[in-house]
């Protein structure tokens, strides 16, 4: 079992299925969702972000306890309260989103007072991590204080998802500035071929792996959807199974978990993706980004 500190935001989420015009009321978020699964193999996880005082903040800590993660480094800001997301899908699977999160809590997590106990939490663990998103919510001030805190990790690993969302940032080139940061301080790299497209062009995954590899992110994997994910001897690895997806959201997320569960637990690059392909595989054949445990879920 590894200590691992997830830093992010963590958001209710409504989602339905195509053929309903019920909302479900559930929750997620990019690192959140990664933690959860982490956390259902077996590692000790803890999640860092900010919460409201109300009776939304208070159900959400509480369910995420009962997943198993550690919630001691979950602030309280009493004049906040969580984002809201929706999730819509249509009938290949795809999904879309509409975000309410411009006063999310999780956007003033330095600003209470949490780096003191982030730092001593950081240099005890095994893993650090934290998306471009976690960088996107937070004020400028906070970006420097979350980059900081992964420069001064020590001898904890540091994994970084690019997940890039425009809507959260002013420019694409702001948005690249901080990318190019975050690969200063990371040693493994999780960033989407889709996503580095649309941010600044890239067309091949092995350019994604090369802009990656020349700063101090030296493990890059890069994600590719349904193709597979190029890992860092050069290859191709494809999911096991052609899935028929019902519900695409937290697949990325998902196969992050199952990528690091697996490295953490000394499987080579290759082993660790197959393993992020089937709990990846496993998420989208359900709805909502994390699902209920099931006897197929593939976490042993």
């Amino acid at each position: 079992m590894s200590r691992i500190i997830v830093i992010g935001e963590a958001m209710l989420e409504l989602s339905r299925a195509p053929d309903s015009s019920d909302w479900r009321l559930g929750y997620g978020g990019d690192t959140l969702n990664t933690a959860i699964h982490l956390a259902r193999y077996g590692h000790d996880v803890a999640y860092a972000t900010a919460l409201g005082n109300d009776v939304f903040s208070h159900d959400l800590k509480a369910q995420w306890a009962d997943e198993g993660i550690d919630t001691s480094l979950i602030l309280t800001n009493p004049m906040k309260m969580p984002g809201l997301y929706a999730i819509t899908t249509d009938a290949q699977g795809e999904r879309s989103f509409s975000y309410w999160r411009e006063t999310s809590a999780a956007r003033t997590l330095f600003d209470l007072g949490v780096e003191t106990a982030l730092t001593k939490a950081v240099q005890q663990a095994d893993l650090l991590l934290f998306s471009l998103i976690s960088l996107a919510i937070l004020p400028p001030a906070g970006r420097t204080a979350l980059l900081a805190l992964a420069a001064g990790a020590g001898a904890c690993q540091i994994a970084f998802d690019g997940n890039y969302r425009p809507r959260l940032w002013s420019s694409p080139s702001d948005a690249q500035a901080a990318r190019d940061a975050a690969r200063e301080v990371a040693t493994i790299g999780l960033p989407t071929l889709e996503d580095e497209a649309l941010l600044a062009g890239f067309s091949r995954a092995e350019d994604v792996a090369a802009h990656w590899r020349s700063a101090r992110c030296g493990e890059v994997v890069v994600k590719q959807g349904a193709t597979g994910c190029l890992i860092p001897d050069g290859r191709i690895i494809p999911p096991p199974a052609i899935i028929q997806p019902v519900d695409t959201s937290g697949a990325g997320d998902a196969f992050n978990a199952g990528y690091l569960n697996a490295r953490l637990h000394g499987a080579d690059p290759a082993a660790a993706a197959l393993a992020g392909h089937r709990l990846g595989g496993w998420v989208i054949t359900q709805r909502g980004a994390i699902p209920p445990r099931s006897p197929d879920a593939p976490y042993a």
